[in-house]
């Protein structure tokens, strides 16, 4: 089960440091931590980084409780343990390769597929939202603006990938079973199939991310994190109106940008 314990408002009102710790919790010394640890698959917690996989479906709120947990004990939101990501990069490959039989691409193809979708798909993807909502939490979101305030950066990668976990299993892996015999169809079904896979995987990939952002207790108006559904839903009507098939686009991209 995931560890979960109360947490102390005024041990957990910010993302500061005290004098005392600061130096060993630098961001220096936790990307070192983090490095190391991946070079000792030993040392991960993979049956750990399993349950949060399952649990992101199942109950996100859990999984950030093990952050805030994490934090109470550690002194930091994000994670120090690789396993997650290393589980992600094989469900990535995994699900990468079925995708590439799929579209019936060949060896060479199917290899250029998988190096695009993670190095851009995901983590060069992941590094621009991260850095970005790193910027806008810390620049906008904060209740206090002053140095002993901070959303880490790692945190903020962390939120992305469990956020980019759901969505690539629903359009990476479940989606595949349905893309020949019914969302590929000249039926309207086809495009209704497909553009509602988008629709669950996107609103995972939002939800997900607002519970991470509101999972600080020194964020504020994180519910604004919840607006692009508004957007989401206008252009899923607007698709099924025009019969825009989003997982053909897609497969016509994939085929287009390993040629």
């Amino acid at each position: 089960m995931l560890p979960t314990t109360s947490i102390n408002p005024r041990d957990q009102g910010n993302g500061s440091l005290n004098t005392r710790t600061s130096a060993r919790h630098t961001a220096g010394a936790k990307r070192y931590k983090y490095l190391r640890r991946l070079l000792h698959f030993r040392h991960m917690d993979f049956e750990f980084a399993l349950w949060q996989m399952l649990y992101l479906f199942t109950s996100p709120q859990k999984v950030y409780r093990n952050f805030q947990y994490r934090k109470q004990t550690k002194d930091q939101w994000a994670r120090d343990d690789p396993a997650f990501l290393v589980l992600l990069s094989i469900w990535l490959c995994v699900s990468t390769i079925g995708f590439g039989f799929v579209l019936n691409l060949g060896f060479v193809e199917m290899i250029k597929l998988l190096l695009w979708v993670v190095f851009i798909d995901c983590v060069g993807v992941g590094l621009l939202i991260a850095t970005l909502m790193w910027f806008i939490s810390n620049k906008f979101l904060l209740k206090h603006q002053n140095r002993d305030y901070d959303v880490e950066w790692g945190y903020a990668f962390d939120v992305h990938l469990n956020a980019f976990y759901p969505l690539l299993v629903i359009l990476h892996f479940i989606q595949l079973f349905f893309i020949h015999h019914v969302i590929f169809s000249a039926s309207s079904l086809g495009y209704f199939v497909g553009n509602t896979f988008w629709l669950v995987a996107i609103s995972y990939y939002i939800y997900v991310t607002f519970l991470g952002y509101s999972a600080l207790p020194f964020l504020k108006n994180t519910v604004i994190l919840l607006y692009p559904f508004a957007l989401l839903i206008l252009l899923y009507v607007v698709s099924l109106a025009i019969g825009w098939n989003f997982t053909k686009a897609l497969c016509v991209f994939y085929k287009y940008r390993v040629k």
